[in-house]
């Protein structure tokens, strides 16, 4: 059997807010491209996770005549940061709160229903949009520029033979391949170490985010309102966990509820899924969850290292934009509007090239003379400051370059840690014992993972690769209590006792496609590739 081919002008890897933008500002500077996006969900948005408190400045720019036609959800009326303790809140008052983090102007929405608008604009401007449809693998020439993707088979079993009816993944060729996979896309990685991309720069960092949908009362719903929160539980943590919480009302008496977990984390016995449900137990959350309904759960990472930690985002043969290169916005807590304005970017320096070489560092010039260039430059210190100085000293410094000096300081502060590296062995941590769910508002993950709408064949290639089977049990285990267990918020990583003896076995049909184990594992050894197209959650309103 042979591949099939075909040729475009331009390919889109991800109809996320980032892909979905640079596709449609394609069409509108140059109508006569043909451009495809591939997505890897079922359908589009089956894959989109974002709290999301929204900003639409790249949205009117790129539709100016039609955004606020846009599923945009309720505007935010008021917005508060919490200090959580143990048993109490305070609320922050406005003037200390640093700039960054007000949300004048933006909406809270649902992520998933924006880029299925967005895909339905593309799609009237003639882009051909494929869901279901898995870019697995990179295609370079012969002087190592990329020319496409090679989409991945359908129909393989276990063993990697193609089953009756399976089919061969397509060839796709294009002039310009824009990879937009969102964080830690398996693609995105493979460009980075192939062509140093981050050479000079900070190394990424991560958190874990977790999110609810919850249908709350008329009593305690507020449309509108949203809430940050710091303290409970991370920071009674023994080593002190950086992150947060979010509650935003949305529409029609939707409570989103998440929690943010910074994945440099150091006690291997530290479970995030479980910091979530220690978080829903605090009393400000109690109050709001009486009564209420849980509807959805699902859990993503975020790329947060901001503009220290952004690599170059040009390679021969194409562009790597939105969270697949790190575009968040770690000092707002959003990158929706950052991953938009990349892609229009992109858009932008394609369209004025087209048919001329592009110099490799025309995209980073771009970016950084863009308003989104100049906001992660002005935040840049917001997320190392929290990692070196903690959440108070940290967030007071915040306070101080965004509020008082507007980002026009001079210094730069960096952390040079990898935060996979960052484990103490088991033994130098305590063991944490946390609560059993309640089953009303806390839960295990079996049951968390049914409302993710996870969609496996259990008869394909598994997508988890270990690059060394021998190290979870002979290195992991003993050093730190094989944190795999505790870290991937799908239960997909188990050590079982078979005839008295212990393996690791990697329950692959649960994953979330969070990519949490492709970061965290402390010896970089679990390798995430793409399943088959339309596998994975389905998460439809997130």
């Amino acid at each position: 059997m042979t591949r099939e081919q075909m040729q475009v002008d331009v390919l889109v890897v991800g109809a996320g807010p980032a892909g979905l933008s640079a596709a449609i500002h394609l069409k509108q500077l140059k109508p006569e491209l043909s451009v495809c996006v591939l997505e890897k969900g079922a359908e589009v948005g089956a894959h989109i996770l974002s709290g999301a408190i929204f900003d639409p400045i790249a949205l009117q720019e790129l539709m100016p005549d039609s955004w606020q036609q846009a599923p945009l959800g309720e505007s935010v009326k008021q917005d508060h940061l919490l200090k959580l303790s143990p048993t109490s809140s305070l609320n922050v008052p406005h003037l200390l709160v640093p700039k960054a983090l007000h949300n004048k102007d933006c909406h809270i929405l649902s992520l998933g229903k924006l880029c299925r608008w967005l895909a339905e604009q593309a799609q009237s401007l003639g882009v051909d949009i494929f869901p279901g449809f898995a870019a697995s693998e990179i295609l370079y020439d012969d002087t190592d520029q990329v020319i496409g993707v090679i989409t991945g088979d359908m129909g393989r079993d276990k063993q990697g033979e193609l089953k009756p009816g399976g089919m061969l993944g397509m060839e796709i060729i294009a002039q310009h391949t824009i990879v937009a996979e969102g964080c830690r896309g398996h693609l995105g990685k493979e460009l980075i170490e192939r062509y140093q991309l981050n050479t000079g720069f900070d190394p990424q960092h991560y958190a874990l985010g977790f999110k609810e949908v919850w249908q709350v009362t008329d009593e305690v719903y507020q449309a509108g309102k949203a809430e940050h929160t710091f303290g409970w539980p991370l920071l009674y943590t023994q080593d002190k966990v950086n992150g947060g919480g979010f509650i935003y009302h949305g529409e029609n008496n939707q409570v989103y509820l998440g929690l943010i977990v910074d994945l440099n984390y150091q006690n291997p016995h530290l479970d995030p899924f479980e910091e979530f449900q220690q978080f829903k137990r605090h009393p400000h959350i109690q109050e709001l969850l009486k009564g209420a309904e849980r509807i959805s759960y699902g859990a993503r990472t975020i790329a947060k290292g901001g503009w220290h930690a952004l690599p170059q985002m040009q390679f021969a043969g194409g562009l790597l934009i939105g969270c697949d290169a790190g575009t968040l916005d770690g000092a707002r807590i959003k990158g929706s509007h950052t991953a938009m304005k990349s892609g229009i970017l992109a858009a932008e320096l394609i369209a004025e090239h087209w048919g001329s070489p592009i110099a490799l560092s025309a995209f980073g010039e771009l970016v950084k003379r863009s308003w989104l260039g100049k906001d992660l430059y002005k935040h840049r210190n917001a997320v190392a400051n929290l990692h070196k100085f903690g959440a108070l000293v940290g967030g007071a410094l915040n306070w101080v370059e965004q509020t008082l000096l507007g980002g026009k300081h001079s210094w730069h502060v960096h952390d040079k840690n990898q935060d996979h590296s960052q484990l103490k062995t088991a033994d130098e941590c305590p063991a944490i014992d946390y609560p059993k769910p309640d089953k009303v508002t806390t839960f295990n993950r079996t049951a968390s993972l049914f409302l993710a709408n996870l969609n496996h064949d259990h008869d394909q290639p598994c997508h988890l690769q270990l690059k060394d089977d021998a190290i979870p049990i002979q290195v992991n285990l003993p050093k730190f209590a094989e944190p795999a267990q505790r870290y991937c918020p799908a239960g997909v990583y188990e050590v079982i006792d078979v005839e008295g003896e212990q393996r690791f076995q990697i329950n692959a049909q649960n994953c979330l496609h969070c990519k949490c184990c492709d970061i965290k594992e402390p010896q970089q050894n679990i390798n995430w590739v793409t399943p088959e197209g339309g596998s994975g959650p389905q998460y439809g309103e997130m």
